[in-house]
């Protein structure tokens, strides 16, 4: 994302000398199998199907689906006593009700101009759902970390849940509007302006393309000052204290010189409270078979690493705002030679939200979904990403935490908002870049300002349609239509 973008829309790659005709590519698959002029050509062709000022079209017409009716469908096939939950965290205020409304806003932007051009979404790109973590070779690195509703569908649906992210965010911690619209802008032209940059630059250089936190890009050092952007620092220095042996000094406990999760209903229940009355070791070996199944989906050196830990404890955990009702497990481990602690969670993944409006994913394990949605669009993937399958149910495995780190949205500085959208708005660029036709996207948005404008021009209009949605779940909640519990 440079300062200025010279690069008129006529100047697209040169095309490269006469090749072989390629082979017909498979039917799901994002590659496109044309010249870099004509994927450009086609990039342009599309805004007369969905003209750039267009985006920032929203309305909620009289036949919109209604987002409590949505909310009920999803509680329908989550844990029913952890649903109130869900809700009572969603109550808090308009922000942390647009974490949990994925599925509500899927279905608005269904009903908005689209390209066409499909890329591997994140389907959940929020900005509380961008942040740091630590790469295999221990480098912090700024990335997507939340990939539960990871899908192929249009990239602007990415962007506009993004763009409103900090619309909503920026209301929240009352920001003027002048300073909200910049910050929207900011983040939205990062994205255009990536993206037109990766059109121009080789695949393999895109695919090892990453925003390290040691040594962040040119672009961003104007505005690195840890006075201005204190909350963004923070969540820096708290990523690297953010490791499983922090997790364990949190979660765990030693009972009869036996380390054991601790029990704090509903939040964390321990294994052994659901199965009272079954034997002990029956479980033991059940959750051993369960650990191996999911080590066949791991590299082979991963599972040899694996290998060196052995299984001690299991329980289930609450996690999130959106995820909350889907089963999700933390699983502690010890090295076999030093004691010292892995965590690992096991949550559960069910259909994307994007399936229902875009394509139907042609992977049947909803675990593998993730993991191949993660592995495609993060710069550096968790070591033990993978997943499993328990029952009739779908899961992937990562660590629990892994120098992860997010920053304090409710602390931040406008400076530092600004800074935050923009590594989104990078980082999201280069996530699309990997897996989409970077050069029809960035010939489709082209030179001009005129789709972040549209686009900030969406992200108000779509904040002030989340705020009235609050207050309706405000209202089916004081009415007795659904259920929340609130301050857990």
């Amino acid at each position: 994302m440079s300062a200025t973008d010279t690069t008129t829309d006529a100047q697209v790659p040169a095309d490269p000398p006469p090749a072989p005709r390629p082979r017909a590519r498979r039917r799901d698959s994002l590659v496109s199998p044309l010249t870099p002029t004509e994927r450009a050509a086609r990039g342009k062709a599309a805004r007369a199907a969905a003209p750039l000022a267009g985006h920032e079209f929203w309305e909620a017409t009289a036949d919109r689906v209604s987002p409590l009716d949505l909310l009920e469908a999803q509680a329908a096939t989550r844990v029913p006593e952890l649903v109130p939950i869900r809700h009572g965290r969603m109550l808090v205020s308009p922000f942390t009700y647009y974490r949990g409304a994925a599925l509500p806003m899927t279905s608005d932007l269904s009903t908005t101009p689209v390209s066409g051009l499909r890329v591997q979404l994140c389907g959940d790109a929020h900005l509380s759902n961008f942040g740091i973590f630590g790469s295999p070779e221990r480098h912090l690195f700024f990335d997507v970390n939340d990939f539960d509703e990871t899908a192929v569908g249009p990239w602007e649906w990415d962007v506009k849940r993004l763009a409103a992210s900090l619309e909503v965010a920026a209301r929240e911690n009352g920001y003027r509007r002048k300073d909200r619209q910049r910050i929207v802008a900011d983040a939205v032209r990062a994205y255009r302006q990536t993206i037109r940059e990766f059109a121009r630059k080789p695949m393999l250089e895109v695919w090892y393309a990453h925003l390290d936190m040691d040594r962040l890009h040119a672009e961003f050092e104007s505005v690195l000052d840890p006075a201005a952007t204190p909350a963004v620092w923070r969540a820096v220095a708290k990523a690297r204290a953010h490791d499983n042996l922090q997790a364990y000094d949190k979660l765990c406990q030693v009972l009869d010189d036996e380390p054991r999760f601790v029990s704090d209903p509903p939040l964390i229940v321990p294994l052994e409270e659901f199965v009272a009355g079954v034997d002990v070791a029956e479980v033991a070996e059940y959750l051993e078979t369960l650990l191996r199944t999911y080590q066949r989906t791991l590299q082979p050196d991963r599972r040899h690493l694996l290998d060196n830990y052995e299984l001690i404890h299991i329980a289930r955990k609450v996690v999130g705002v959106g995820s909350v009702g889907t089963e999700a497990w933390v699983v502690l481990l010890l090295d076999r030679g030093h004691h010292s602690p892995l965590l690992l969670q096991v949550k559960e993944a069910m259909a994307s939200v994007i399936e229902a409006y875009s394509t139907k994913s042609q992977v049947t394990h909803h675990g593998k979904r993730v993991v191949d949605g993660q592995r495609l669009m993060q710069a550096a993937s968790d070591i033990f990403l993978g997943w499993d399958r328990i029952g009739p149910r779908d899961f992937y495995v990562r660590q629990l935490r892994d120098w992860k780190g997010s920053a304090d949205i409710g602390g931040m500085t406008v400076a530092g908002m600004d800074l935050w959208g923009r590594m989104c708005g990078w980082t999201l660029a280069r996530a699309h870049a990997r897996s989409g036709d970077r050069i029809a996207i960035g010939s489709y948005l082209g030179k001009s300002d005129t789709f972040d404008a549209a686009v900030t021009r969406f992200a108000a209009r779509y904040a002030d349609q989340n705020a009235l949605d609050h207050a309706a779940l405000e209202q089916a909640v004081a009415s007795g239509r659904l259920t929340a519990v609130q301050g857990i």
